[in-house]
């Protein structure tokens, strides 16, 4: 059905709501594999340096924000891989979701009010304009 299946994530409550909506899907079909991708963001990149012991410090950080996702893809036995990527999230996602050619892309939402999203725009409304697959926002 969809064979390669990117999950954006960022360590939130709404990545592990739509690892779960991926996982169902992903069920539907044995060749299903997931990518998940973490877009280390060059804004919050100074954040991370300042609290963090040097370059592994900053890695483990990463890898702590993405261990309940990685736990619930296990859990299920899905076939998956991370790929951490660097740069702003919308648009870097959305390059690499239409590089690689995905069949499915899945983001959760940050719940945004409509004023919010109109003045700030998000991240998963970049992604579903954008992205060249369908897209699945999960709230």
């Amino acid at each position: 059905m969809y064979p390669h299946i990117l999950l954006a994530v960022d360590g939130s409550e709404h990545s592990v709501r739509a690892t779960e909506e991926a996982i169902k899907i992903a069920d539907l079909s044995s060749q299903s594999k997931i990518e998940v991708i973490f877009v280390a963001d060059f804004s919050k990149a100074k954040d991370d340096v300042l609290h963090a012991e040097g370059a592994a410090g900053i890695e483990v950080a990463r890898r702590k924000k993405l261990a309940p996702v990685e736990e619930k893809l296990e859990a299920a036995d899905i076939s998956y891989y991370v790929t951490i990527l660097r740069g702003e999230p919308g648009p870097t996602i959305v390059e690499h979701a239409n590089q690689k050619q995905v069949d499915l892309t899945i983001i959760g939402s940050r719940g945004l009010n409509s004023l919010q999203e109109m003045m700030l725009g998000s991240v998963s409304h970049k992604i579903a304009k954008r992205v060249k697959c369908p897209v699945l926002i999960v709230k």
